[in-house]
């Protein structure tokens, strides 16, 4: 969509990109490692909701992540609103309150990659409870083998000191966000979807210096 053009560099270059640079103070390592052109899958831990908002600033690409379908739906003005904002800064709606709610994140996320694209996603499935980093679910594995696509791994420090659970703004502070070098899954079969995901979240826990938990972190509410 048009807007969706216009809205997307208005926001990372002239609102909210000045306004969380000046907030938040980030402190980027590695950027080198994401590619400057061709699919891309960037998986990171998360902390905090502003972790959606922080990663895309780090990267001179466009990127794309799973929206809450209920960002897309709410009625009237305000609604219309904030669905063209989270369209604009790269937001992709799924609905994922239903038995194919996997399914559909992956197709939203290869439909992005097959395109050459930038598609950022949280192996934990969720935020960290207490700030410790856990086991992944193997949807980045599968959507890397469907796509071909490689994964660079990335960590963020500091969110959760911003944006702690409860509040809806950050406060000042300062972020880290550390790129990890690319991680190829070319030639490796459906076999090793979880060795792949493990792979990928030792090396976010490498970067981010977390403690690791050999356990799926509990669903949040909000």
């Amino acid at each position: 969509m048009a807007s969706d053009r216009v809205i997307y560099p208005l926001m990372k270059y002239v609102v909210l990109g000045p306004a969380l640079r000046v907030l938040l103070r980030p402190r980027v390592r590695g950027v080198e490692n994401v590619p400057v052109e061709g699919a891309v899958i960037l998986a990171a831990n998360h902390l905090a909701v502003v972790d959606s908002f922080v990663l895309p600033l780090m990267v001179r690409r466009k990127v794309f992540f799973l929206g809450k379908h209920e960002y897309f739906t709410c009625p009237g003005r305000r609604g219309r609103a904030m669905a063209a904002f989270f369209r604009g800064v790269g937001a992709i709606s799924v609905d994922r309150s239903g038995g194919g709610a996997a399914t559909a994140a992956l197709d939203a996320g290869a439909g992005v990659l097959e395109a050459g694209g930038v598609f950022a996603l949280h192996p934990e499935g969720t935020r960290s409870p207490d700030g410790r980093l856990y086991r992944g679910h193997t949807g980045v594995a599968r959507l890397a083998l469907r796509t071909g696509a490689p994964v660079v791994p990335v960590a963020l420090t500091g969110t959760d000191r911003v944006q702690p659970a409860g509040r809806t703004l950050p406060r000042p502070g300062r972020v880290d966000v550390r790129f990890g070098r690319p991680i190829d899954v070319s030639g490796r079969s459906a076999d090793d979807v979880r060795a792949i995901t493990d792979e990928i979240v030792a090396a976010i826990q490498e970067l981010s210096g977390q403690e690791y938990v050999d356990a799926y972190a509990p669903r949040r509410s909000g």
